[in-house]
């Protein structure tokens, strides 16, 4: 009688220990450093993707071979993952795309030089790589004729969107004119479907207040109403009773007078 004998194949992880996962180099000025800022805290103050998980950070590396250096976005996020639980472990420090199970969805690059290769090496890479988007904000027109360009990747090659529009995402991207951190300066923020700007965790708190405020004033107006009208009611109940009163006092004056006329022999309803 034959034997089938079956052999389990376990395919080990990749050795990863040679990676550079961190250097501990200062890469950003201040602008970029808050603009990376804005846009990871604003997503995370929000529900931008409902129940889906996902990924926002900023300069943490991106693997895509395991024999190919990293490349690192100033932003980069992604949907319907998450990061594992241990973010110590070698594996799990950046974002391995092997590790993860997908690509990024957006990678977004601040542009502070001339040297950074936003317009040549990693505009390739991103595009082989195949992130369906590619933001290149650019802020001094180093690179760029306009300081938001945003890209989308078609076939593996990125294309020029003429909207600001991330239908994958659900997001857009829009520039703003306003105060973040104290800071006045024209900021690449996310907008919903509708254009509508979504708020930072500080906008938000102020808008919360201000509603909080606005139903306190109105909750006061109220109130000061109720006693008003409370008022009213016990100043015409007052002027009732007195009515009723003054009523009382002039019958009985009345029959006074017609007991006095009927003393006399007179009949008061012929006066």
């Amino acid at each position: 009688m034959e034997t089938t004998t079956t052999v389990d194949f376990v395919i080990e992880p990749p050795n990863v220990e040679h990676l550079i996962t961190e250097d501990d180099t200062p890469v950003d000025n201040i602008f970029s450093e808050k603009q990376q800022r804005l846009l990871v805290d604003t997503l995370f103050s929000n529900t931008p993707f409902g129940e889906r998980p996902f990924v926002a950070s900023s300069n943490v590396g991106i693997y895509y071979g395991i024999n190919k250096p990293a490349v690192v976005p100033d932003i980069f996020v992604s949907l319907d993952v998450s990061y594992p639980p241990d973010i110590w472990e070698k594996a799990h420090r950046v974002y391995m795309i092997w590790q993860i199970g997908k690509i990024p969805d957006v990678v977004i690059e601040i542009v502070s030089n001339t040297v950074g290769h936003e317009g040549g090496k990693k505009f390739d890479i991103y595009a082989n790589i195949g992130i369906p988007y590619y933001v290149v904000l650019d802020p001094l027109l180093f690179i760029n004729k306009q300081m938001l360009n945003i890209y989308e990747n078609r076939a593996g090659y990125y294309y020029r969107k003429e909207n600001h529009f991330l239908e994958k995402l659900d997001l857009g991207l829009t520039l703003w004119q306003g105060k973040y951190e104290e800071r006045e300066e024209e900021w690449l923020r996310w907008t919903d479907s509708k254009g509508g700007l979504l708020m930072t965790g500080y906008e938000r708190a102020e808008f919360e207040a201000g509603n909080a405020r606005v139903a306190i004033a109105y909750a006061k107006k109220q109130e000061q109403k109720a006693k008003e009208q409370e008022q009213k009611a016990k100043e015409q109940e007052q002027k009732a009773k007195e009515q009723e009163i003054l009523a009382t006092q002039e019958k009985q004056r009345a029959d006074k007078l017609a007991e006095k006329l009927r003393a006399l022999g007179i009949n008061p309803n012929e006066v």
